[in-house]
């Protein structure tokens, strides 16, 4: 048996294509990575994202290097992949964190608004997966790590098409991992819990009097925890996820959400 070390958990020189990561939870993970020693890659929808993610990352103290991209778009994507390739190198680390979320009752939620969900939650995963795969099997080891989400496990009010998204974005991990475990491609998923980044800001606002707004009450009060995560709370599972020290973990969901799934709740 070889003696453990610290080092798997290192990923020095490694290539991670973090999507979607301009902002919040991609961001932060794309963080984590490099910290850990990763070289990071992501894109964003629009240059003017791109350059102020460059600016941020910089502030982080991470040199990271970022395209226009749309990974509902093969073509688009599989020119991105080799653009990234001949900056960077192979990409060993593919994290699909890139996803919209639009709250409306399903009865008056068109079905343009649920396919555009479904598009970008997991036919972009599926997209950018199935393009760095093969040379993943011909370098003989990959890591794919999707952003997957408490609502792939629970339903609630108005998230009919996230849902329906995130469930089937469990399943493809799962199924990744059955196809390609065998070529050394371990595909996992982190599903964080209520994190608190600029997007979820307005369902943490404060009342007038000061006092938590209902939602934000009602959050605080089904986490263990008692509080909304923070994007350093993702860091150190993706990490491991994308370490070799995650080499033998395949097909799960690391539920990072302070607790909420384990919890039936408060008596009344």
């Amino acid at each position: 048996m070889a003696d453990f070390s610290m080092d798997q958990f290192r990923l020095d020189g490694k290539v991670a294509v973090v999507t979607g990561a301009s902002d919040g939870i991609g961001f932060g993970i794309a963080c984590g990575l490099a910290y850990a020693g990763a070289k990071i890659a992501f894109n964003s929808r629009s240059q003017e994202k791109v350059d102020q993610a460059i600016a941020r990352y910089k502030e982080k103290g991470v040199e990271a290097v970022g395209h226009v991209c749309d990974v509902t778009d093969e073509e688009a994507f599989k020119a991105y992949v080799k653009l990234i390739e001949e900056e960077l190198g192979p990409i060993d680390i593919l994290v699909n964190n890139a996803a919209i979320i639009k709250r409306v009752p399903m009865t008056e939620m068109d079905v343009a608004d649920f396919r555009k969900i479904i598009d970008t939650d997991l036919n972009a995963p599926f997209i950018c997966s199935k393009t760095v795969i093969p040379g993943m099997i011909e370098r003989g080891h990959g890591k794919i790590i999707n952003i997957c989400s408490m609502m792939s496990e629970l339903g609630r009010e108005t998230v009919a098409a996230y849902a329906a998204a995130k469930g089937g974005l469990k399943m493809l991990t799962r199924n990744i991992c059955s196809e390609y475990g065998g070529a050394n491609i371990q595909c996992n998923a982190i599903g964080p819990g209520y994190i608190a980044t600029k997007q979820t800001a307005p369902l943490r606002e404060r009342q007038p009097d000061g006092s938590r707004s209902p939602f934000d009450q009602f959050i605080v009060s089904k986490t263990p925890a008692g509080r909304w995560g923070d994007v350093e709370d993702l860091m150190g599972p993706a990490v491991f996820l994308a370490s070799d020290a995650s080499n033998f973990v395949n097909g799960h969901i690391l539920y990072v959400d302070g607790g909420i799934l384990a919890y039936i709740g408060k008596q009344p």
